[in-house]
């Protein structure tokens, strides 16, 4: 206790190499989201059970905060944590609905100029608003809550809004939808830092689905099958057996007994993509445990994955994050690698010849 007593002395954060994450407050907070950062982030472990993430909730001054329920949150640090995250997680606030300025209070505009620069910064739900009036949304597509969109629009009028999807990623800057969309954006983040097989351990222990792409849409119809109404949750775990080999939609739909029209509508329904892009995100998946957990090589990978060669695993990697799978491995399997952001884009360069 001591020892940890002296560290927060010289800094909000303790000097253990853990990636440091300082999640950025208001009053109006909503409980949940600030509960989805911390949990997820904890649950974060290196192979030897390190603790990988060091999590700090932060206001623009620190003390007692109001949320959207009967309770209140007492919030121990102020902007100065800011300073020293390498990720700032800015949750939604009750301020946020109904907001007629598209501008900063004093306070948190004072805080967020205390993020350090180079810093990943992410917003859940209508933290975007946040964001976007901090000029960091400028020039970059984001997105917030379906019910917000609008009103969005009307005060950043000049950043593309995206209120079709889950959440977005672009050039160290992320935004996600609403309240539940925060656990997808929170995956992503760890599995862009430390690998799929960290971010689906966390998955597994939160009891949550391991992945849903960022594109995936914020409202599927048919989330639920109603009583007499057929799901397509059979053909998709039929598939999940079977991605080392040509899936047809023709198959999908004989495991549900569907015309391929009908499944294919009610699929999208379900899932919210079509069943050819959700194999394809499967199928990336795969090829991501795999580069991180065996020595197999490219080619065997391309087979396993059902992508059948080694080029068009390399095209639909790059597509999905931007590096090859060389470098993707070298990134997760290096030898006491702390990664903090995924191989940039032009790393992929270096793999073409593999």
């Amino acid at each position: 206790m001591a020892s940890m007593c002296q560290d927060r002395a010289m800094g909000v954060f303790a000097e253990d190499g853990r990636h440091r994450i300082a999640v950025l407050v208001r009053d109006g907070l909503l409980p949940m989201e600030l509960g989805i950062v911390h949990r997820l982030f904890g649950y974060a472990r290196a192979a030897d059970g390190r603790r990988l993430y060091e999590v700090v909730t932060c206001a623009p001054e620190p003390g007692e905060l109001g949320t959207d329920t009967d309770f209140t949150v007492r919030v121990r640090y102020g902007p100065e944590a800011l300073a020293e995250a390498d990720t700032v997680v800015v949750p939604s606030s009750e301020q946020d609905y109904g907001a007629e300025e598209g501008c900063l209070g004093e306070g948190m505009a004072r805080a967020v100029a205390r993020i350090r620069p180079g810093a990943r910064v992410a917003s859940i739900c209508t933290g975007a608003f946040v964001l976007a009036a901090a000029g960091l949304l400028e020039g970059r597509r984001a997105t917030t809550h379906w019910g917000s969109a609008e009103q969005f629009r009307q005060l950043f009028p000049e950043i593309e809004l995206d209120a079709d999807v889950l959440y977005t990623d672009e050039a160290g800057v992320l935004t996600s939808a609403g309240v539940a969309s925060g656990i997808d954006l929170c995956l992503h983040m760890i599995r862009c830092d430390y690998g799929a097989a960290v971010a689906i351990e966390v998955a597994r222990r939160t009891v949550v689905p391991p992945h849903r792409e960022g594109g995936q849409a914020q409202f599927i119809r048919r989330p639920v099958p109603e009583p007499q109404y057929s799901s397509t949750a059979s053909a998709r775990a039929w598939a999940l057996e079977h991605l080392d080999r040509p899936v047809t939609l023709r198959e999908l739909a004989a495991c549900e007994s569907m015309s391929v029209r009908t499944f294919t509508r009610r699929f999208r329904e379900e899932v919210g993509v079509s069943p050819l892009q959700w194999l394809t995100q499967q199928r990336v998946e795969r090829a991501r445990q795999l580069l991180e957990e065996t020595e197999l090589t490219v080619d065997r990978i391309a087979a396993d994955a059902g992508f059948g060669t080694a080029a068009s695993l390399r095209q639909h990697l790059q597509a999905a994050v931007g590096v090859s799978p060389s470098a993707y491995r070298s990134t997760f399997r290096g030898a006491g690698a702390d990664p903090r952001r995924i191989v940039p884009a032009e790393v992929a360069e270096v793999g073409a010849g593999e």
